[in-house]
This record gives structure tokens, sequence and C-alpha cells, in this order.
């Protein structure tokens, strides 16, 4: 008899329909003790604390308390902070590929809108960046109570069809973002390797915290057809190629890996945080990614 799927399981969060819905049931899950902590570390207790309860305010919980004791405690005396995160989310239409997970731009609205709603609750200055080959929609950084709802609006409307080209697009927001602070990224990026680290790397010269969730569909990455199979250009409107598999998987693999390892390579060098999410895969551990960077932030 094969396991439950947790909350956090994509196909399972499908269910949940709308994104406001989503969001509360990933952030309130992983706050209640569903996902296994990736803090480890001193047991350190804190008289000025008290422990977090279900139902209190998810903004007041201290991070740092956390980081250190692996338990949630709510402060008694609320820091404001001043945290401005740009979301930006790749609408390219290699996005909307799916195997047999959700497709890859749904994954990408499932971790934005968790990501949105635990930073909100924070009081974190949030926008949000819906991009293919050209910006579709920019909502620029606030922490209002109204923020989350357009946020959430926003994504649900948007669907992926444009043509990739990443590079320029992160190139050109490098230069309109000025406020310092962190950007997160969410694309599988398909464009050229070279000219996504120099984009990366104007990002990271204007002093940005950058994380960079690679999502990825598990067929794009174990490649695991056998028989002829006809394939189609997600960006190219009527491009069919029927493919021999067997003839080209080991080149496929070899470039795919080679393509991955460089990014990641060059991700490390520019203090970028690098996560490959794959789509059949929980979507709470892009949580854990935020909250590490997070914490790893100068008082």
């Amino acid at each position: 008899m094969p396991a439950p799927k947790s909350i956090f399981d994509p196909t399972t969060l499908a269910r949940f329909g709308r994104l406001g819905l989503v969001a509360r049931n990933v952030v309130e899950g992983f706050l209640s003790g569903a996902h296994k902590s990736p803090y480890k570390g001193f047991s350190v207790e804190f008289a000025e604390h008290r422990q977090y309860y279900p139902g209190d305010e998810i903004r007041r919980i201290d991070w740092r308390a956390y980081g250190k004791t692996d338990r949630y405690y709510i402060k008694e005396h609320e820091e404001e902070t001043n945290l401005h995160v740009h979301l930006l989310v790749d609408a390219s239409g290699s996005m909307a590929y799916r195997g047999r997970a959700v497709s890859k731009f749904q994954y990408a609205q499932y971790l934005s809108a968790s990501l949105a709603y635990l930073m909100l609750h924070q009081r974190d200055s949030v926008g949000l960046v819906v991009h293919d080959h050209e910006v579709r929609t920019m909502l620029p950084p606030r922490s209002t109570s109204k923020q989350l709802m357009q946020i959430l609006h926003t994504l649900e409307k948007a669907a992926p069809g444009g043509e990739t080209n990443l590079a320029p697009i992160w190139d050109r927001l490098a230069g309109q973002i000025r406020a310092r602070g962190m950007i997160v990224i969410f694309s599988d990026c398909f464009d050229q390797v070279n000219q996504l680290i120099h984009a990366l790397r104007h990002l990271r010269h204007r002093r940005h915290e950058i994380l960079l969730f690679h999502i990825l569909a598990p067929e794009e990455i174990e490649f695991p057809f056998t028989r002829r199979t006809q394939f189609r250009h997600l960006e190219v409107a009527d491009q069919l190629r029927l493919v021999d598999p067997s003839a080209v998987r080991a080149g496929y693999l070899r470039n795919f890996e080679t393509f991955c390892q460089t990014l990641r390579m060059h991700a490390s060098n520019l203090q970028i945080d690098y996560h490959v999410m794959r789509t059949d895969e929980p979507v709470d551990r892009a949580l854990g990614a935020y909250l590490m960077k997070r914490l790893a932030r100068p008082s």
C-alpha cells in the first residue's frame, strides 16, 4: 500500500484550487511541524520569548531563535523589518511543460504564492514580476494588507506562452530595481547559460541577495522516454519533431547535466543560493531555503 502523500505534494496542492488556499496550507503546515526542519544546531532558551501556538501571527515569530533552537518562539516585543523582496516568475512557453506532475509554471505559482504569504506576514515588502520575453506585470514591493491579494490575483491570471528571453529581462531589471534587497527567481532557466550568468552577475553587482529556484520536470532531468516520441515546441507554434529516444538520450543527458553544473557552479561563485526544484517533489523545501537565506542576513 503506497504511503499517503504529503500536503506539500504538488498534485495534492492542485486539489485546493485557488492560490490563496494553497499558500495558506503550505505555510501553516510548514509552521505547525509537518515540515522536517532543515535547521539543526544549538539548544538555547529565551526567557524573553514564548512558544508559538497555531493562531499566533506569523510575523511575530523570531526566525533567529528558530534557527538556533529548532522551535518557534514569539517575540514579546516586535521588531520591524525593512527587507524588500522581488519575486521574478518566468512565464515563457517552456514553463507550460508538464510531465507526470503539475506544470512547471503551476509549480512556480505555488512556490511564489507561498513565499509571498510567509514574507508579507512578517511585514517584509514583497513585489512581483511576471515575464516571458518581456515584462508582463510588475508590482512594486509593498507590505500592505492588500499586497498579498494583488500578488495572488496576478499569479492566477498569468499563463505561460511567450518565447524565452530570460537574460535580457533579468539584465534590464538589474538596472530598474534600485533599492537593495532580495530577489527570488522561479524559472526553468532555458536560455544561453553564458547570458544567464552575465545577467545574474549584474544583479549581484547591484548587491542584491539572490535565491534561484531552478524548476524542472522529472522527465527533463531523467529523459525516461523509450518509444519513438513526437516532441512539440512550446514556444514556436506547430513545430513538431519525431524523435527516437535511444538515439539522443546519451547526448541529451550529457548536455543537460553540463548546463546544470555550469549554472550551479557560477551561481556558487556569485554567492547565489541555487536550488533545483522538481515538479514532483514537495514545495515546502523552498520555504526552508528562504528562511536559511534570511537567517544568514546580517542584523
